[in-house]
């Protein structure tokens, strides 16, 4: 049983929404992406949309917000933004509410396959604003982080190590 959020976090293209989702369906939990979330509540199609019309810091208000709905539901599976973690408010709602899993995936593996014109804080970008990204927020990731996940072995080996990981998380709660 669930008694709280497992909240993942990471950089964007480490797997966290991938991961999160079949995480969700093999322990038959909800499954909640706070982009999407975010999305839905500002009545917008996507996250580049939000940051294009709202702006950043409107953004990040309603993730906060999106995480504080969260925190008063039922336990689920919970993927975040890439830039969730630099708010101070939203790892205490994390913290408080659940435990955070940080998807760590190597550099090359993300440049491999990231689509920037997704992401909107790299919009555009190239594989050098990538890593400028990555590097200003590993350390969120590693600060805030209760357990760390390498998935830097496939899809089939991550969602075999987040799926034990949160069986065990479970057996202690």
């Amino acid at each position: 049983m669930l008694k709280m959020h497992i909240f993942i976090v990471g950089m964007a293209g480490a797997g966290k929404t991938s991961l999160g989702r079949r995480l969700a369906q093999n322990l038959n939990k909800r499954f909640v992406d706070t982009d999407q979330r975010v999305c839905e509540m500002l009545g917008m199609s996507s996250v580049n949309e939000v940051y294009a019309t709202l702006g950043e810091e409107l953004f990040k208000n309603a993730e906060t917000g999106a995480l504080i709905e969260l925190a008063g539901q039922i336990p689920c599976i919970v993927s975040t933004g890439g830039g969730c973690c630099n708010t101070p408010e939203n790892v205490t709602i994390m913290k408080n509410h659940g435990v955070i899993i940080h998807v760590d995936r190597p550099i090359d593996q993300i440049l491999s396959d990231i689509k920037t014109d997704r992401r909107p804080t790299l919009a555009g970008g190239t594989h050098e604003d990538v890593i400028q990204e990555y590097n200003r927020q590993i350390g969120f990731y590693k600060a805030a982080a209760d357990y760390r996940l390498d998935n830097s072995k496939g899809f089939a080996m991550g969602l075999k190590a987040i799926t034990e990981l949160a069986e065990q998380i479970m057996r202690e709660e």
